[in-house]
Parts: structure tokens; C-alpha cells; sequence
């Protein structure tokens, strides 16, 4: 078995020009199943993740993440013979991710129809702020953008506080899931219904801001058929109480939540307020919800009254839903992350194993692997431009000093 002849994508390959996360995010997801991921980025500078900070060695920690598993070379599409070595490279390629703003690719010769004239099975994935039309598609989009105008950021924080960012790239990470799935439904668009040539390629139109207002739940519905505007309630969840973090006796954070009748009452039982089963406040969960405030402040009187070893044994005894608010230590030591191996170690020829998140979703069949951590910029333009495309090292010369690859 080669580095590359495994998961349910072996023989397919991307060509990934995208930048940043929401593009190339997606193009990561289809390497790590299997398909051939080749990174194209700018002479001399590379990919902008690969400075991102904070930096181990040199070498950012985010690039050894983001693009695991990818082969990197080097190459100036800007030019006209980058062009045509990208569309040489085209030819025998399924997928291109590309993460411009719209037009750029066209402006190089690099639109769809053009490519499609090379390749009329490719899937292009156009990954982008705002998408490819409508009045704000020049805009440039960023993560923090994309969140906000999405609905993500109006709703995160608490009621009497201004919106507050999520603390991940989540905006960035989304949309590079969903360019990966518009790309395998391309793909078996193309080979499973056609006509059976494979010639059936497409765009995927994908923007950040759409990807976060596709997660909004019955916002949408909610404004329409109620004009009901969802506002920012910190932790606690408007159909469900109590839902809260609340913090024990030695520090710790837990978040508990209870779904029905029968779990609230067990949990009076357990710290010791059996009297409240028949009280009006808390028969159900539209009164608790109503009353969240005051049952709230028993429950978090009760958890700040135990360490969490005493929560965790008690809470495990008697069947009630709740977990640690962990940080990535916490994760570390943990044993069922250990246990589903939710962290690997892969070795990097620089800063050597560096560990990171292991695959998901788990096939059964044809599993994803981590075989390689982010590559070097240029590794692979040997490999790929002499072995797939068949340029000599005379060309190869000559284009290193045109500043092409």
C-alpha cells in the first residue's frame, strides 16, 4: 500500500489554489480519505497559514494541521505560463478548490468554461465571502464577517453584553465542510449520474456567511411565521431548563441539562429538594424555563458545594446528562478520548511528532488516515511536475528563474 492508496477517494485528485481556511479546509477533508490533495501555492511566500502564529521551530503549528496529508508545489498562476501549467495540471484532475474573489479566476483565463474546455468533468469549488452573485459579492469576507452577517455572532453572548466572537475560526471551518460535501456530491453527480463518461463537471458555489446562517435552527421560520427575533441568552437554552455551566466546589466548570419530567425529578431527588416535584414554578419545562433564574440559583448553590469527583460519582449513579467544560489539557489526560485514539501523533521532518486530532467521521470499510503533516513549500514539485506532467529539470530550471514555480 502506497501513501496514497487508501479510504474511499484513492484515485481521486484535487487541485487546491484556495488561501487561508474555507477553501483549503475542504480540500484537507478529502485528503485525509484518501484522495490526492495537491497544494499550489506562490513561489516564496507560500500559502498565508503557513505564518500563521503561534510557530514551533519556525514552522506554523496551524499549517502543520490544516494541511495534513496535502503535497505541495509551487507555482505563479498569475502569469500566463503558470496558466498553462495549471491547466495542464487540470487535465488530469477531479476537483479544483480555488478561494478568490469572484471574477479572479476568469480575469486569469481560469474561469469554468475555460477549464471545462480542458476538463468537462471537473468539479470547481468556488469558496468565497459572499458567494459568486448578488450586490455584496466584490466584498472581501472574512471569518469574523462571515459569522456575523451569517446571524452566528448576533445570538453568541449574554443578554445584557455586547455580541461577542465564537472562539474558534468557526465561520472558516464550516464553510470548508460544506465545499467538501458540495464536492463529493459533485463528484458522484458526475460518476454515478451521468452518463456514465464522467463528463459531468460542475461549480460549487459556497460562501462563508451562507454556511453560518444554514445552522440558525428555526430562526428563519421563528421571524417569519411569529416575528419572533432570537436574542442572546448566554447559556442557558430557551425551551429547556435548568441548562446551565455551573462551577464546583474545586474550580471546575460542569454543564448540565435536563430534557424532561422524569430526569428533573430525579435530580431534585438528588440534591435534596424532593419537596419542589409538586411545586407550580417547575412542573414543566415551559414553567422552568420561565422560572430558570430561581432554579438556577439552587442547582448552581448545590454544584458549588461539591468537587466535581463527588458530581461526576453521584451524577454516573443515578443516570443524569452532564460534563466537564474542558480545556485542551483536560482533553489530553482524558480516557475516553484516549480510547477512541481521538488524538494522533504524526511525525514531521522538522519539528518531529506533533500530535494533533485524529479523523472523523470513522467508516467501518475504508477509513480516513493522517499520513503526512503539513508539507514544505515546493516539496513535491519534482514529483508532480516531472512524474505526472513529464516536464524535464532543464524546464523546470527555466521556470525557476521566469519566478513560475
Amino acid at each position: 500500500m502506497t501513501q496514497r492508496d487508501f479510504g474511499p477517494l484513492a484515485g481521486i485528485r484535487v487541485l487546491d489554489v484556495g488561501v487561508n481556511i474555507a477553501g483549503p479546509f475542504g480540500a484537507t477533508l478529502l485528503g485525509e480519505f484518501g484522495a490526492e490533495v495537491i497544494k499550489i501555492e506562490l513561489p516564496g511566500t507560500g500559502d498565508t497559514m503557513r505564518h500563521m502564529v503561534p510557530l514551533y521551530e519556525n514552522k506554523s503549528l496551524s499549517w502543520v494541521v490544516l494541511a495534513r496529508n496535502k503535497k505541495s508545489i509551487t507555482l505563479d498562476i498569475r502569469k500566463r505560463k503558470g496558466q498553462e501549467i495549471l491547466k495542464r495540471l487540470v487535465n488530469v484532475s477531479d476537483v479544483l478548490v480555488e478561494s478568490f474573489r469572484p471574477g479572479t479566476m476568469e480575469k486569469w483565463g481560469l474561469g469554468l468554461d475555460q477549464l471545462h474546455e480542458i476538463n468537462p468533468g471537473l468539479i470547481m469549488i468556488r469558496a468565497t465571502g459572499f458567494g459568486q452573485s448578488g450586490p455584496y459579492k466584490d466584498r472581501g469576507g472574512y471569518d469574523r464577517v462571515g459569522a456575523a452577517m451569517g446571524g452566528m455572532t448576533y445570538l453568541t453572548g449574554f443578554p445584557d453584553s455586547p455580541p461577542v466572537r465564537v472562539g474558534l475560526n468557526i465561520c472558516d471551518q464550516i464553510t470548508g465542510l460544506f465545499n467538501a460535501l458540495g464536492a463529493l456530491l459533485a463528484l458522484y453527480h458526475r460518476d454515478r449520474r451521468s452518463d456514465g463518461k464522467g463528463n459531468k463537471g460542475q461549480s460549487v458555489d459556497i460562501s462563508l456567511y451562507e454556511s453560518i446562517f444554514r445552522l440558525l435552527e428555526s430562526v428563519v421560520a421563528d421571524y417569519d411565521k411569529l416575528g419572533l427575533i432570537r436574542e442572546r441568552v448566554g447559556n442557558a437554552n430557551e425551551i429547556v431548563a435548568p441548562a446551565e455551566n455551573f462551577e464546583t466546589k474545586d474550580g471546575k466548570w460542569v454543564v448540565f441539562v435536563v430534557t424532561s419530567n422524569k430526569l428533573f425529578h430525579r435530580f431534585l431527588v438528588t440534591i435534596g429538594h424532593a419537596e419542589l416535584i409538586d411545586d407550580l414554578r417547575f412542573k414543566s419545562n415551559p414553567q422552568r424555563v420561565k422560572n430558570r433564574d430561581a432554579l438556577h440559583r439552587l442547582s448552581a448553590d448545590w454544584f458549588k458545594n461539591k468537587t466535581f469527583s463527588e458530581i461526576n460519582e453521584i451524577f454516573l449513579k443515578e443516570g443524569l446528562p452532564f460534563g466537564p467544560v474542558y480545556n485542551i489539557k483536560d482533553i489530553f489526560e482524558d480516557p475516553h478520548y484516549r480510547a477512541r485514539h481521538n488524538i494522533i501523533q504524526v511525525d514531521d521532518p522538522i519539528i518531529g511528532p506533533v500530535k494533533m486530532q485524529n479523523v472523523t467521521p470513522r467508516l467501518s470499510l475504508t477509513p480516513g488516515r493522517v499520513v503526512t503533516s503539513g508539507p514544505e513549500l515546493g516539496q513535491h514539485n519534482t514529483e508532480i511536475y516531472g512524474k505526472l506532467l513529464g516536464l524535464t529539470g532543464e524546464d523546470l530550471d527555466a521556470f525557476k528563474k521566469e519566478g513560475i514555480i
